[in-house]
């Protein structure tokens, strides 16, 4: 294998409730793993939080990133440490500290067991903006993965011969086990594209 794409529509994914409002599974590995059984290495997800103040759930042994999509979250990791976050701004903590939430957001998340790394970056292109990124893996790691989540607008992305056309709500994945040293995007529309890009090593 050389490279693998995942597209998934945002018509695909899965939309549960929680205390504090909903939220949608992106993309988990093992794709057979049970967010509730906690049997998963790492889940990307996008949560609407509804109320004004809640407690997060106790996720031990996992590290977590939230990015915010939309609104202004204020966060306390009890004994660790406070901050607030505006739209695309992000913090990594740890899932077994006791964190409470302040604020109703859209927020984009990744989660990964200890044994993974990972990170997420904000991307923003203007209309008619074009640009290029790489993929590059990590020698310590059997497994890459790179997502694209297309968080409002439509993107054109195109990936070798491969070209995928991303609308708001979708979501690629690329598992690959060379570089890929050229992504195109181009954002053709009239109005500006916001993305995630996520990075996950296991």
């Amino acid at each position: 294998m050389k490279y693998k794409i995942e597209l998934i529509r945002k018509k695909e994914l899965q939309v549960s409730k929680w205390s504090g409002g909903t939220t949608t599974q992106l993309a988990i590995y093992p794709k057979d793993a049970v967010y509730s059984e906690r049997n998963f290495r790492w889940r990307l997800s996008s949560a609407k939080v509804e109320v004004m103040e809640s407690t997060f759930t106790q996720l031990p042994n996992i590290n977590r990133i939230i990015m915010i999509i939309e609104g202004e979250l204020k966060l306390e990791h009890e004994g660790q440490h406070k901050c607030i976050l505006k739209p695309f701004d992000q913090d990594r903590f740890s899932g077994g500290w006791t964190t409470k939430s302040f604020g109703k957001v859209t927020d984009f998340n990744l989660m990964m067991d200890e044994n993974c790394e990972g990170e997420l970056e904000a991307m923003h292109l203007d209309k008619g903006q074009s640009t290029e990124i790489s993929f590059y893996n990590k020698k310590d790691f059997s497994n890459n993965v790179q997502a694209l989540y297309c968080v409002d607008g439509e993107i054109d992305i195109k990936i070798n011969v491969d070209e995928i056309k991303l609308h708001q709500g979708d979501i690629i994945l690329l598992e690959s086990n060379v570089d890929i040293e050229k992504v195109e995007i181009n954002n053709t529309k009239d109005s500006r594209v916001d993305l995630i890009r996520a990075n996950i090593y296991f």
